[in-house]
């Protein structure tokens, strides 16, 4: 290969990793403006779904063993009943509730999301409606005995 070819590939060799950063960066710029455009419920799904992709929990900490096999799971084609059987997370779904304590569980709703008042009472309204996503059964647990105490009916799917 002569002196002038060899100069011509590295600019090839360069060019092309120049192209491809410049790919990845517009990717990840189109990624993050979409991100900005979602409303707050569409952002807290993203934000669930992405820490349990990574193996978070909730709070930041890696969960071994708990959250990541069913992700897998869940993501492996035609396996419906295993991770049905292993399922570690939770939506929790109001299916409806007593009139009288719509305003007990509005402020319930509110206790455990960072809904503000008018986006609580129109999620509570939507009846059936799905209140949080991504929740293990241990964190699940007081807040739908609470609800239940109120006099919602609550299922976790």
């Amino acid at each position: 290969m002569s002196h002038h070819a060899a100069r011509c590939a590295i600019r090839f060799v360069n060019l092309t990793r120049a192209l491809s950063t410049e790919a990845r960066g517009q990717k990840v710029e189109r990624i993050a403006n979409e991100l900005l455009h979602l409303n707050r419920f569409d952002r807290h799904d993203f934000t669930v779904l992405w820490r349990l992709k990574m193996g978070l929990h909730r709070y930041g900490a890696p969960v071994a063993g708990v959250v990541a096999p069913s992700v897998a799971a869940a993501g492996s084609p035609g396996s419906e009943d295993s991770a049905a059987a292993e399922k570690t997370v939770f939506d929790m779904k109001l299916e409806k509730y007593d009139a009288a304590a719509k305003i007990k569980i509005i402020k319930e709703v509110r206790s455990f999301t960072d809904l503000g008042l008018k986006e609580a009472k129109d999620l509570v309204e939507k009846v059936p409606c799905v209140l949080k996503k991504g929740l293990t059964k241990e964190e699940a647990y007081p807040i739908v005995e609470k609800l239940k105490e109120l006099g919602a009916a609550i299922v976790l799917e």
